[in-house]
């Protein structure tokens, strides 16, 4: 069944960003002359998006015979470093995925991208917060372009087999854990040999419920709670009662490894993003992928959920005057884009101002998820990240640590806390 959003003044995803927010060689810049076709450049941290890309840029191609497109992605544990590297010595990707926030702030400060206010006059047309995601003193540098969620997936033929039905609340979601592990399955596919997924989607994603969500978050920002304070400290505990019920070998189990165990059905739940609907949906679990929203510690709680403002796409410095990049850049701020990027990749939810379909069952089910919850974005991504030690980092850090048995939940907040206190202003 479709599942019909609009984005807009009164769309769901415009009234998020108002509630929570109001608050690979690459070519160098420049067209390519290729035999009278210009060549442009798009990069991204998603290397597995590649032939779903090349279906999206094969519209604009043929709508655009003079101008070839190139998706070229980099790993997301290498983007940042690789893209700065190349548009600072001239060689770089006209078109690049920005992040939100503090990470993406790290680009325009460098002076890496070209202001978009001039180039873009229709971004007028987007929601005001979700271009302070990325924009400073008035400049945008990137066109708002998606979100994504945090939850759980599950195999639907394992919980049939065992007859078990999605959780709603945590003391379900335990016992369910209990019994797989059990009957014998492998419970989750998780590991933690890389920190990011731990941090941005256990903890921020299944944490959330039990910190507080965005007012928690806020006060956070203000220095009005800290990440010691009993909140906090409880997220912490909570999402470590799911370590016993990780796979033999977890701490050397990375990303990759984990979408395959889960996506060729070795493993009963996995604590994902909606951006891996297509991943899952490509390893084969067709039917059998089922989705449920973190759950809350107890039943009739209102969801905090974290809907975070995730990618926005940038034109990098020196390409202003690039007619094939712009025209390029103007399409991927139009609602052709938009919709055509959501139903290749499901699980990605655009902030183009249009009336959109969202066909996949799964990905519907996620902005459903939206309709009575409280949103908001990942804990430490906003503000406590822009300096070093950076939020980020910390927290990756730490729950690797905590995961893997070294420190403790509170010495884990412990840990983030003072790193966070040797700059941020509001804990001083």
């Amino acid at each position: 069944m479709k599942k019909r959003i609009r984005v807009g003044g009164a769309g769901l995803l415009v009234l998020f960003l108002l509630t929570i927010l109001g608050l690979s060689p690459l070519f160098a810049g420049g067209a390519k002359d290729t035999g009278g076709e210009n060549t442009v450049t798009f990069t991204s941290w998603r290397t597995e998006d590649i032939q779903r890309m090349g279906q999206i840029n094969a519209r604009f191609m043929s709508e655009n015979p003079g101008i070839k497109v190139v998706f070229s992605p980099i790993s997301d544990q290498e983007y940042d470093a690789q893209v700065q590297a190349s548009v600072m010595s001239g060689v770089g990707a006209e078109i690049l995925f920005v992040r939100s926030y503090d990470p993406g702030k790290v680009f325009y400060d460098n002076g890496l991208l070209e202001p978009l206010n001039t180039l873009l006059p229709d971004l007028k047309n987007f929601p005001e917060a979700a271009k302070g995601a990325w924009s400073a003193d008035g400049t945008i540098y990137a066109i708002p372009f998606v979100g994504v969620t945090h939850g759980v997936y599950y195999n639907k033929g394992i919980f049939r087999k065992h007859g078990l039905n999605p959780p709603e609340t945590w003391d379900q979601f335990i016992n369910v854990c209990r019994t797989l592990k059990e009957k014998g399955e492998t419970v989750f596919a998780q590991g933690t040999q890389e920190g990011w997924p731990l941090y941005e989607v256990i903890f921020s994603g299944l944490g959330a419920n039990f910190y507080g969500g965005e007012a928690s978050r806020q006060k956070l920002l203000a220095g009005d709670l800290r990440l010691t304070d009993t909140p906090f400290v409880r997220a912490f505990e909570k999402v470590m009662e799911l370590q016993p019920f990780f796979p033999a070998g977890y701490q050397a189990i990375d990303y990759v490894s984990m979408q395959q165990m889960f996506g060729t059905g070795n493993a009963a739940m996995f604590i994902g993003g909606s951006w891996e609907i297509g991943i899952f949906e490509d390893l084969g679990l067709g039917d059998d992928l089922g989705w449920f929203a973190p759950p809350v510690e107890k039943a009739g709680d209102r969801l905090q959920y974290c809907f975070h403002v995730d990618a926005g796409i940038g034109l990098s410095k020196g390409n202003s005057g690039n007619e094939a990049a712009l025209s390029y850049l103007e399409w991927t701020a139009s609602p052709e884009f938009a919709q055509l990027f959501m139903d290749q990749l499901p699980g990605f939810f655009a902030y183009t101002p249009g009336d959109y379909n969202l066909s996949n069952p799964v990905a519907a089910k996620m902005i459903n998820a939206a309709q009575n919850a409280d949103l908001t974005v990942r804990t430490v991504w906003q503000d406590l990240s822009a300096q070093v030690p950076s939020g980020n980092g910390l927290m990756e850090e730490a729950l690797v640590l905590m995961y893997n048995g070294s420190i403790t939940p509170r010495q884990a907040a412990e840990k983030v806390q003072k790193g966070l206190d040797s700059w941020y202003p509001a804990f001083k």
